[in-house]
């Protein structure tokens, strides 16, 4: 290990010891504003702990904190062309600060690696997630739809993979992980955080504030921690509501090394797929668990059928309703459509060799936040008119200046914004007739608001 540090300029030669910390915190240290089962620490104690590898290697993690978020997708029926909302459970794990920390430093030390070995096998175009690429999803979709212009007939092949985090072969990860780091092995700090990752075990969250008597609506700040490591050992792990994932597969989405243990354990898959598309004068893409193909010709099934076969080697599988293949030709007046199937989508948006637009679904998801964003509004502006009433003052309207921020383009980092954002990108002025009409909704939502009990 010590190599791999000198190789990245993170370690000197005097006896191993550690490099001088300097004050300006790195990119890989941020601090975290949840309470967990230790307390936040600064930089430079935590560059003690990160920087040193015996200290990694013998270091004890605590259990994920878990709770259940429900998220509300909407979901276009293919046959009806209906919308309907899909309400879908995501489990959220988070690690304590110390945990976090290590986590961070050390997908700081893959990521660098891992730049270099898709550098060696011209992958840095094709993997897409993940990466400080300066680019959005709307680069990434307007990059893929460019290339879909550059030819005359090609298929598009669109994959996605079923539950990615959740299927990750641990064997698997182990192998890529330490041919990401040029190593036969992984060494002890590498393997004690592979074992973390993998093996992890979890509290719910709201069981460890039921044993320690804390408040789910007041809950402590991350200062005060969730309980001293003493009431940790005595209280918490008597109960055995830890709970372990056993199965040589899945490691915990969100942690601060997920997203680059994905990218490294499916780096052997892109090299092959990579080097058939090439050899096919094609273009592969992925972003995370989407995998994007585009080939000359109108010929797919036999690459279909390779690639399916590759997912399935990885020990995942893709989502058969989610597969979309289109292909697309030039007309005799020169003009690129869909000849077959269906315009694709990919990042959110839809191209049907012409017009690059918004699925419609994000219109419907804007639609819904915006009605509900105006019905609390109301809710509000009655809560306080009753207040108003009673100390003899005036009423008012509903107010509107939070309501533009978050639902036009009189706010920043909104929908409007993004799909304005997306417009200039892709240049395009579809894009810009699908928002035209939102103002106008917003309005009339206002407007019907004020004016109905």
């Amino acid at each position: 290990m010590a190599g791999i540090l000198s190789t990245l300029g993170l370690a000197n030669t005097n006896k191993g010891s550690l490099t001088k910390l300097t004050k300006k915190p790195e990119k890989w240290f941020r601090s975290r504003g949840y309470a967990h089962f230790d307390k936040p620490i600064g930089y430079e104690r935590a560059s003690k702990i990160v920087k040193n590898p015996s200290t990694v290697a013998k270091h004890a993690f605590f259990p994920l904190l878990s709770y259940e978020i429900v998220s509300q997708k909407v979901k276009k029926d293919v046959d009806s062309g209906k919308l309907s909302i899909v309400k879908k459970n995501r489990d959220i794990r988070f690690a304590s600060h110390i945990d976090s920390h290590i986590y961070s430093y050390y997908s700081y030390i893959l990521s660098d690696f891992y730049e270099k070995k898709i550098s060696e096998h011209n992958l840095e175009k094709s993997v897409i997630a993940f990466r400080k690429l300066e680019k959005s999803n709307i680069n990434f979709a307007n990059d893929a739809f460019d290339c879909i212009k550059s030819y005359y007939n090609c298929c598009v092949i669109a994959l996605d993979i079923t539950g990615f985090f959740d299927h990750i072969d641990h064997n698997l990860l182990k192998k890529s992980w330490s041919y990401t780091i040029n190593s036969n092995h992984l060494p002890d700090d590498h393997f004690a955080i592979y074992k973390s990752i993998t093996k992890y075990s979890y509290i719910d969250r709201l069981e460890i504030f039921d044993i320690l008597g804390l408040s789910k609506n007041n809950p402590p700040k991350s200062r005060d921690g969730l309980c001293s490591s003493s009431d940790f050992r005595k209280k918490i792990r008597p109960t055995g509501i830890i709970e372990n994932n056993k199965k040589n597969y899945g490691i915990p989405q969100g942690s601060p090394i997920s997203a680059i243990l994905s990218n490294i354990y499916m780096i052997d898959f892109d090299i092959k797929i990579n080097n058939i598309v090439n050899s096919r004068a094609g273009k592969y893409f992925r972003y995370c668990d989407d995998i994007l193909v585009i080939i000359p010709g109108l010929e797919y099934n036999e690459l279909l059928d390779l690639i399916e076969s590759q997912i399935s080697d990885m020990g995942l599988t893709s989502n058969q309703k989610k597969q979309e293949i289109s292909i697309f030709s030039h007309k005799a007046n020169n003009s690129l459509s869909v000849i077959s199937g269906k315009p694709m989508q990919y990042l959110g948006f839809t191209f049907d060799g012409k017009n690059k637009i918004i699925r419609s679904a994000a219109f419907a998801r804007y639609s819904m936040k915006m009605k509900s964003g105006v019905s609390l509004a109301k809710q509000t502006a009655r809560k306080h008119n009753k207040i108003r009433l009673i100390n003899g003052k005036q009423t008012s309207n509903i107010y509107k200046k939070s309501l533009y921020k978050k639902y036009s383009h009189l706010g920043r980092k909104n929908f409007i914004s993004y799909a304005l954002k997306a417009s200039k990108i892709m240049n395009s002025s579809a894009i810009r007739k699908q928002i035209k009409p939102l103002w106008s909704r917003l309005q009339h939502e206002i407007y019907l608001a004020e004016n109905t009990d």
